[in-house]
């Protein structure tokens, strides 16, 4: 299914519809590629504009890796509808001989734990994020202020949703040992995630009442 192809209107609808996927892990995904989106439109608003000249340096690094993460994000939204169809893929499998009970329950297994890993992803690199929208902030066109506050929210928002995907998908597997990792780094990088944009709110928040 290719996703990132529809127009605005058709992704919409179809999110809509009564079809499960696309659902809230490629919406999360989406999220964080809007937001990496705006840190780069706040670089390229930067660079070439010769009152923040001093900033050009810090915003191509910054526009280059945005871009980076945004395409990676957009992927990862094709990939969390498609690890979701792999699951429903694999419940369908017949059970009618003990062969196929034990090929179903593996294949299950596999599928969750792809369905889990695709979430997990989108929360690592959105740990990257914070950083570049700091740079943003503090060397970046003032006039992008709100741009900015705007991606702040959206990785927020995207990282709680990455996580949510994450934990509904290990309640399903069956191998406790990469539940127990895997549940281990969603923690680590929610919180890192949530700790730096806290700090980036109350940076936009400053600016705005200065």
């Amino acid at each position: 299914m290719n996703l990132v192809g529809l127009t605005l209107d058709q992704f919409v609808r179809l999110l809509a519809s009564d079809k499960p996927a696309p659902g809230g892990g490629s919406v999360a995904a989406l999220a964080a590629a809007l937001s990496a989106a705006l840190c780069a439109m706040v670089a390229r608003l930067t660079v070439g504009k010769e009152k923040y000249r001093e900033g050009w340096e810090a915003m191509e690094k910054v526009r280059d890796a945005a871009d980076e993460l945004a395409r990676e994000f957009l992927n990862l939204v094709e990939q969390d509808t498609e690890a979701y169809n792999e699951v429903l893929a694999a419940v369908k499998l017949p059970k009618e001989t003990e062969a196929q009970r034990s090929f179903c329950q593996q294949a299950i297994e596999n599928a969750t734990q792809h369905a889990a890993a695709v979430p997990l992803a989108t929360l690592e690199h959105l740990s990257r994020v914070p950083d570049l929208l700091r740079e943003a902030l503090e060397r970046g066109n003032p006039n992008c202020l709100t741009d900015a506050g705007v991606a702040v929210q959206l990785v927020r928002a995207a990282a709680v949703g990455a996580a949510y995907n994450v934990r509904i998908n290990l309640s399903g597997i069956k191998n406790g040992e990469l539940v127990q990792a895997m549940s281990a780094r969603m923690a680590e990088f929610r919180a890192q995630v949530e700790r730096a944009t806290g700090e980036l709110e109350q940076l936009v928040d400053q600016r705005l009442n200065s």
